[in-house]
């Protein structure tokens, strides 16, 4: 694949299942990548980040005991968390619009369907590397910048601090590649989207 250079980044790939782990590993050397290190969970993975500094986590959702939601927020939030502002993306069979938002309402960066592909894992961290997101904190929220586009506001700003824009996608869908057709949204889910 044309592209970016992916030989100095440092990738950490955290999933239960050893397959799935040399499969994205497999997918990331062959994409370029040289530094991969591997975590069967979690708690794994976490130790690993005091020894290795990630640029991007690949991270399965479903593990134990701490799974890859859990994981993502101890990374983003935790008191001793050794790289907070690492780029995440969440890897999972489970693409339903609610798993898709609390994913994003952790702190990921980027949102990969199981089954995997080359095409599509390097779609995600071209998107990590050419939208870069501001890092927003709140008192409930540590993470990326949830809103993927710019939209033209004609109206008081009442942030306290400018935020840089974000040139990123169309939308939270832009999370999700399953193959499938588009999902047809009704107007109030677009709104919880968008306002989300």
């Amino acid at each position: 694949m044309d592209g970016y250079n992916l030989e100095r980044l440092n990738f950490l790939v955290v999933d239960d299942n050893k397959h799935m782990r040399a499969l994205v590993t497999t997918v990331l050397h062959a994409l370029g990548a040289r530094n991969v290190v591997e975590a069967a969970d979690g708690a794994d993975a976490y130790r690993e980040l005091r020894e290795f500094s990630a640029d991007i986590i690949v991270c399965d959702w479903n593990m134990a005991p701490l799974d890859g939601l859990d994981f993502v927020r101890l990374v983003r939030t935790g008191r001793d968390s050794p790289n907070p502002f690492a780029a995440i993306i969440m890897l999972t069979g489970h693409t339903e619009m609610h798993r898709v938002l609390e994913a994003r309402d952790a702190g990921v960066h980027e949102f990969l369907a199981k089954p995997i592909s080359a095409k599509a894992l390097y779609s995600r961290i071209r998107a990590i590397i050419e939208r870069p997101r501001a890092f927003i904190r709140t008192a409930s929220y540590f993470g990326p910048d949830r809103r993927r586009r710019q939209i033209d506001f004609k109206g008081l700003d009442r942030r306290r601090a400018a935020v840089a824009p974000s040139d990123a996608g169309d939308s939270a869908l832009d999370f999700i590649d399953d193959g499938a057709d588009p999902i047809s949204l009704t107007q109030a889910e677009i709104n919880a989207l968008l306002n989300g």
